[in-house]
């Protein structure tokens, strides 16, 4: 399996090998993290810098009736935020939504490639101005568009971001997302959401199974969600073995 951070980066940027080298070993320092478990709490000071090398984590916020809001999801090769060491406390919560594998990354190796390391500078740039334009992407989604094409259109971004790092096949790739976590990220109904994927399913645009989904037709499903990655800005040829889209 190629190692999802340095095939994300390679998506903005092309690597040196001594740079793909480093970026391995100081990855190697890594916990186990169960699902359903904060990575980082809203109020934390963080140490460190936390990178999901395997599973899927969500940044989310609680209102004060304990309502849940996920504004974003982290995927292998995902900081949980490049810029934690510079925040005195959170403003937001970090958790895993599946197992997850995670890296821990001192203040001085973020330091280091910043520093030193210009190539990964302009990758890790370039990871900030990604993660900035898919939040936008992410406001006219929940504001302008409906409840079935709100969650297609964010499969299709799914698909474009585990294709960029390798792990897409064939239009699948895995999702453990519940209904009530979906509810919880575009602002419906978990009855509302329910309802949406069946839509979705009788017109034959996704099937989901065993935590995974398969999309029959990419393109299909991005022409009926207006689906254009171009705020993703993937520049390079993704190591994926992805043909659906062709």
């Amino acid at each position: 399996m190629p190692n999802a951070f340095i095939s994300k980066l390679e998506s903005f940027e092309p690597l040196h090998a001594d740079d793909r080298a480093w970026l391995i070993s100081i990855s190697n320092r890594t916990r186990e993290v169960g699902a359903d478990q904060d990575l980082i709490s809203e109020g934390d000071n963080p140490e460190n810098v936390l990178l999901i090398l395997d599973g899927f984590a969500m940044r989310y916020k609680l209102t004060s009736t304990g309502r849940r809001q996920i504004f974003a999801y982290l995927i292998p090769g995902d900081f949980c935020d490049l810029h934690v060491a510079l925040l005195k406390t959170m403003d937001h919560s970090i958790g895993t939504l599946s197992p997850c594998r995670v890296a821990y990354l001192s203040p001085s190796i973020v330091l280091e490639m910043t520093e030193r390391r210009p190539a990964l500078t302009r990758a890790l740039w370039m990871c900030s101005l990604v993660d900035g334009a898919t939040l936008r992407e992410w406001l006219v989604n929940l504001g302008q568009r409906s409840a079935p094409h709100r969650i297609s259109h964010l499969f299709c971004e799914l698909h474009e971001r585990m294709k960029a790092v390798g792990l897409t096949d064939d239009g699948s790739f895995e999702l453990p997302l519940t209904q009530s976590e979906l509810s919880d990220t575009m602002g419906l109904s978990v009855v509302h959401v329910n309802r949406s994927l069946k839509e979705l399913r009788e017109a034959g645009l996704v099937s989901l199974r065993n935590e995974r989904i398969l999309i029959p037709n990419v393109q299909r499903l991005k022409d009926y969600s207006d689906f254009d990655p171009s705020y993703l800005h993937l520049r390079w040829p993704n190591p994926g073995r992805d043909v659906s889209a062709k």
